[in-house]
């Protein structure tokens, strides 16, 4: 299903627990996967390896998912990469706010299953 040049994610994400779940599914289905713990290094790793999409919660320590966002829409090294945000988040204002900043999707963990972020992902680029 993903071809020879693996696929990298960069999954920014406080949440230890959570963060191996996705990161496992991810490694099962063929991916590279990268985790940042929190917003700074999110933005610095997107920097630095230039992964193919990245998926950001928005509730981080250091620098909230929105900053993040923003900043890496700023950097022309890094502006075209996908971001889908995977948050807790479900208000509309956030959705809206999100999507409005450059975001191509919104996901609200409780009703996406990893599996499903999976597929999203391999949407979003086409896969």
């Amino acid at each position: 299903m993903v071809d020879a040049k693996k696929i990298h994610v960069l999954l920014v994400e406080d949440d230890t627990f959570l963060a191996n779940i996705y990161k496992t599914k991810f490694d099962m289905e063929g991916f590279k996967v990268s985790v940042s713990e929190n917003g700074e290094e999110g933005l610095a790793d997107a920097k630095k390896k230039k992964p193919d999409i990245i998926l950001l919660d928005i509730l981080l320590p250091k620098m909230d998912g929105f900053t993040v966002l923003e900043k890496l829409k700023e950097d022309s090294g890094v502006k075209d990469i996908p971001v889908i945000l995977l948050t807790n988040l479900g208000q509309k204002d956030d959705v809206s706010k999100g999507l409005e900043m450059g975001a191509v999707d919104y996901l609200i963990k409780a009703h996406f299953k990893p599996s499903e972020v999976v597929e999203k992902v391999n949407k979003v680029l086409k896969v």
